[in-house]
């Protein structure tokens, strides 16, 4: 992958040399909890957390603004919506547009929380190449099918983008204006989307015909197979994965018990 999640896997981070078993275990287990969290109060302690992970992990500051770009769209949407839609708490009003203490309050929460869940998720994925990730995964008990599935839909989907690039750059050698709003455009972009989801069809059918002519399926031992070919992860367990596991694990479990309590 030219610019895949897995861009910076080679960095030499304690987060890099963590036990990839025991690292997605301890960073799925705090988004879990952040998502749990409901109070204000908790936000600022979230916030540290995940930019001591991030400063740990030494990804780039691009990494991360690079895939916020389209979170962000979601983002202003609902910065457009909540404000004014949420509450009775009137703090100011412009015109027959009125911004509401509420809608302020949850649009914080909601941010707050979704930029760390991401946050989290991107540390998980860029600090080892993706098949580690996955061979994880299956040592944790994903079902091979959804393992090959991941596999393919990563490995092609930079392909089905190549393509669309491709295509709309010959669309636009032949006159597209793609910024010219109307109906004949939305024509084109409407074919330009059933073409596309036409050959990636095709891409599918043509990789699974060719993996069922090497046998794809058909092994009599076909799980323990995909064991071995997936084999274990490359990190073995040490006194600092487990530490760090253990570590994560109780600052989840901090968030969720002072939700409850607190």
């Amino acid at each position: 992958m030219k610019h895949g999640l897995d861009a910076y896997a080679n960095l030499d981070s304690p987060i890099h040399h963590w036990e990839p078993r025991y690292k997605l275990v301890a960073l799925l287990s705090l988004i879990f909890a952040f998502s749990f969290v409901q109070k204000l109060s908790l936000l600022p302690a979230m916030i540290i957390v995940t930019i001591t992970l991030y400063k740990i992990s030494q990804l780039p500051a691009s990494f991360l603004l690079t895939r916020l770009r389209y979170p962000g769209f979601f983002l202003a949407s609902i910065a457009l919506l909540l404000p004014f839609s949420v509450g009775s708490e009137v703090i100011f009003q412009i015109g027959f547009l009125a911004v509401r203490e509420e809608g302020v309050l949850s649009l914080v929460l909601v941010v707050t929380r979704f930029l760390c869940i991401l946050t989290v998720s991107l540390i998980i994925f860029g600090t080892a190449p993706f098949f580690t990730h996955i061979k994880a995964m299956r040592s944790l008990g994903l079902p091979a099918i959804l393992a090959d599935m991941t596999l393919l839909s990563y490995r092609y989907i930079e392909q089905l983008a190549d393509d669309l690039v491709k295509m709309k750059r010959a669309m636009q050698l032949r006159g597209f204006r793609p910024t010219n709003f109307n109906l004949r455009n939305l024509r084109i972009l409407a074919s330009l989307a059933g073409t596309l989801l036409v050959r990636s069809y095709e891409q599918s059918e043509r990789v699974y015909r060719a993996m069922i002519l090497r046998g794809y399926g058909y092994a009599p031992q076909n799980i323990s197979g995909h064991r071995e070919v997936l084999g274990k992860p490359s990190n073995t367990a040490n006194w600092r994965s487990v530490i760090a596991l253990l570590l994560s694990l109780l600052i989840a479990f901090g968030f969720v018990l002072a939700e409850i309590l607190f």
